[in-house]
C-alpha cells in the first residue's frame, strides 16, 4: 500500500524524478572524478527505482548515456596526456572501477552497458595509436605485464588481428636489422636464439599462446632469415659447431642439448638447407678427424633431429662418416695385430682414418716431403690395406693429420699438440737449431699459402716453438727461425694446432661454391624430370613446377641458364610453335 501511494504521489512527479536521477548521474560522475560520495544513500536510491520497477527506463538509461559522454572526453584527453603503457593501465583501473560500481550500488545487468562505455571510448577508436606509440618498448622491455594488458582489453573490442598484425611487423623489424647488419655476423645466432626465446615467452605469458600470435612469430621468422640469403645458414653450422667441439667450457650435455633442440627451430625456417648441411658436413669432418668432437653421443643426436626434420637423405653421408670412424678403428685394430707391425719401431704410434670418398667434403690434395719415419708408416699401412681391400685406392689427405710431438725445451719436457706441416717444420730443428724461410720451404716442398700459415701459428703465435728473426707478425722470404730452447708454459700438453680447426677463405669460398655446384645438378635434374612427365610446358608452368620441387630459393636468371644449358645438351628442345624462347 506505501509503495503504490509513493508511486502515485511521488515517484509520478516528473520534476522531481528528473532532479532525482540528476543528483545521482552527478554523484557517480563526482565518483569517477575521484571525490569520495555516499555510496549507501546512492544504493537505497537505485534500490527505489528498482522496486518501483522504473529502474530500467528511468535510470539505467541516462547512466548509460552519462556513461558514454564522460568517457568520449576523457578518451580524446588522456590518449594525448599518458604514454602507453600508463594509458592501458588507466584503462584497466576504469574497468576495475565500473565493475566495482555496479557491484556496490547499481544493478548487475548494468555492468556490461559501463564496461562498453569504456571500451568504446577509451581503448576502441585509440588502438592503433597504442600500438604506434608503445608496442615496440613494451616488446623490447619485455614488459610481460603491459603486454598481457593489451592483449585482454584488445580482446575485449575484437581488435587481436590488429595486435598480432603489429607483433608480426615488430618482429620482422627486429630480426631483419639483426640478419642485414654484417658486423653482427659474430653474435648473430645467438641474438636470433634470444629473440625466438623472448618472443616464445610474451607468446605464453602475456597472448595465452594464441595461435594467431605464434602463426605471427612463425611467420615472421621464415621471413627474415631468409633476407640475406646463405649467410644465417652458414652461421647457424658454425654455431653448432662451437657448441659440439671441445673445450666448449660451461656447458653440460643437457645444456649442449637444450642449445641444439632450440637452434632446430631456427633451422626449419631457413630456405637454403642446403648451405647449412655443406658447411655442417665440413665442420663434422674436422671435429671427427682432429678428435675435437666434445660427446660423441651430442654428435648423433644432432644427426637424429636433422634425420627427423629433413629425411635420411639429408642425413646419409653424415651417418655415412660415423660408420667409417667405427670401421676405421676396427682396420686399425686389425693393423696392430698384422705382421707389418714388426716393421715399424715402437717410438712412433700412429691412427689411421679410412674414409669412404662419396661420405666426406672434398680435400684437395696436399703436397710435402713428410721426414722418413712418418712416410715410412704411410707406405707400410697402405700396403697392409690394400692386401686386404683389393681393386681400392687410397690418398693421403695430409692437411687433416695431427700429432702429438714429445719435445724438450731446456730443462722442461712438453708434449705439443700440433698439426702434421707443423710437426715437419719441427722435427727439422732435431738436425739444426735455425733454418732460413727459404731452407723449409726446400726442405718440405709445401705450398706457399699452408707453408705461411703453418710457420705463422708457430713462430707468431701465443705459444712459439720458434723464434722468428726479424721479429713481426707477418712471414716473409728472407724469414730466419729459430728453436725456442726457453719456452714456459704451465701446461704438460700444449695445443698449436688450432689452425686446422680454422676455417680458411679458400674452405669457405670451395664450400659454397659446391652448394652452387649441387644446385645446378639438382635444377637439371629436376627440369628433365619434369619435362619427362609433362612432355610440352611453357616456362611459367615449368617454373612452377620447379619451386614445388625444390628446396632451396631459386632466380629466374639461374633458371635460364639452366635451360640453355639442358637445351645444348640435346635433353631439351624449344617448341618451334612458340614464338618467345624461354
Amino acid at each position: 500500500m506505501g509503495l503504490q501511494l509513493f508511486r502515485a504521489h511521488i515517484a509520478s512527479d516528473s520534476q522531481i524524478e528528473r532532479k532525482v536521477v540528476q543528483g545521482i548521474l552527478s554523484l557517480i560522475s563526482k565518483e569517477r572524478n575521484g571525490e569520495t560520495v555516499d555510496r549507501v544513500l546512492l544504493k537505497s536510491v537505485v534500490g527505489m527505482f528498482s522496486e518501483l520497477q522504473t529502474y530500467i527506463e528511468r535510470l539505467e538509461q541516462p547512466i548509460k548515456e552519462a556513461t558514454h559522454k564522460y568517457y568520449a572526453v576523457e578518451g580524446m584527453s588522456k590518449i594525448d596526456a599518458l604514454d602507453p603503457t600508463e594509458y592501458l593501465i588507466h584503462v584497466d583501473r576504469r574497468m576495475e572501477e565500473e565493475r566495482e560500481r555496479t557491484a556496490l550500488y547499481l544493478l548487475p545487468r548494468t555492468r556490461p552497458l559501463l564496461l562498453t562505455g569504456v571500451l568504446d571510448h577509451l581503448v576502441r577508436p585509440h588502438t592503433g595509436t597504442i600500438l604506434a606509440r608503445g608496442f615496440a618498448h613494451m616488446f623490447d622491455a619485455l614488459r610481460l605485464d603491459d603486454l598481457a594488458r593489451n592483449y585482454s582489453l584488445y580482446a575485449l573490442v575484437h581488435a587481436l588481428s590488429e595486435l598480432a598484425q603489429q607483433f608480426h611487423l615488430h618482429i620482422k623489424k627486429v630480426g631483419t636489422e639483426l640478419v642485414q647488419n654484417s658486423q653482427l655476423d659474430k653474435t648473430m645466432v645467438q641474438s636470433l636464439l634470444d629473440l625466438r626465446n623472448k618472443c616464445d615467452t610474451i607468446v605464453e605469458n602475456a597472448f595465452k599462446k594464441d595461435p594467431a600470435f605464434v602463426h605471427a612469430v612463425k611467420g615472421a621468422f621464415e621471413y627474415f632469415i631468409n633476407v640475406r640469403q646463405n649467410r644465417p645458414a652458414e652461421l647457424i653450422a658454425k654455431y653448432v659447431d662451437k657448441l659440439l667441439r671441445a673445450g666448449n667450457k660451461g656447458m653440460t650435455e643437457e645444456d649442449v642439448e637444450t642449445q641444439l633442440d632450440k637452434i632446430m627451430v631456427l633451422f626449419r625456417y631457413i630456405n637454403g638447407k642446403d648451405v647449412f648441411e655443406a658447411f655442417f658436413k665440413k665442420d663434422l669432418a674436422k671435429r671427427l678427424l682432429l678428435n675435437k668432437s666434445a660427446s660423441f653421443d651430442a654428435e648423433k643426436s644432432m644427426i637424429s633431429k636433422l634425420k627427423t626434420e629433413c629425411g635420411s637423405s639429408f642425413t646419409g653421408k653424415l651417418e655415412g662418416m660415423f660408420k667409417d670412424m667405427d670401421l676405421s678403428k676396427e682396420i686399425l685394430a686389425e693393423f696392430r695385430q698384422s705382421k707389418y707391425m714388426t716393421d715399424l719401431g715402437k717410438e712412433l704410434d700412429m691412427n689411421v682414418v679410412v674414409l669412404t670418398t662419396g661420405y666426406w667434403p672434398t680435400y684437395p690434395p696436399m703436397d710435402i716431403k713428410l721426414p722418413i719415419q712418418l712416410s715410412q708408416y704411410q707406405d707400410i699401412f697402405r700396403t697392409f690395406y690394400l692386401s686386404k681391400y683389393q681393386g681400392r685406392r687410397l690418398m693421403w689427405q695430409n692437411s687433416l693429420g695431427h700429432c702429438v710431438l714429445k719435445s724438450q725445451f731446456g730443462r722442461h719436457k712438453k708434449e705439443l699438440s700440433v698439426s702434421l706441416f707443423q710437426t715437419a717444420v719441427l722435427l727439422m730443428f732435431n738436425h739444426a737449431s735455425s733454418y732460413s724461410y727459404k731452407d723449409i720451404k726446400e726442405n718440405l716442398g709445401l705450398d706457399v699459402k699452408e707453408l705461411h700459415r703453418t710457420l705463422l701459428s708457430l713462430a707468431c703465435g701465443r705459444v712459439r716453438p720458434l723464434l722468428k728473426r726479424p721479429q713481426g707478425k707477418e712471414v716473409k722470404e728472407d724469414d730466419v727461425f729459430n728453436f725456442n730452447a726457453d719456452l714456459k708454459h704451465k701446461l704438460y700438453r700444449i695445443k698449436i694446432n688450432s689452425i686446422q680447426l680454422k676455417e680458411t677463405e679458400e674452405e669457405n669460398t670451395k664450400t659454397k661454391e659446391s652448394v652452387f655446384m649441387e644446385r645446378q645438378y639438382q635444377i637439371d635434374a629436376a627440369i628433365v624430370r619434369i619435362m619427362k612427365t609433362r612432355k610440352t610446358l611453357s616456362h611459367t608452368l615449368l617454373m612452377a613446377e620447379l619451386y614445388k620441387q625444390l628446396k632451396f630459393p631459386l632466380t629466374p636468371p639461374d633458371v635460364k641458364k639452366r635451360i640453355e644449358s639442358l637445351i645444348d645438351r640435346d635433353y631439351l628442345e624449344r617448341d618451334p610453335a612458340s614464338r618467345h624462347p624461354p
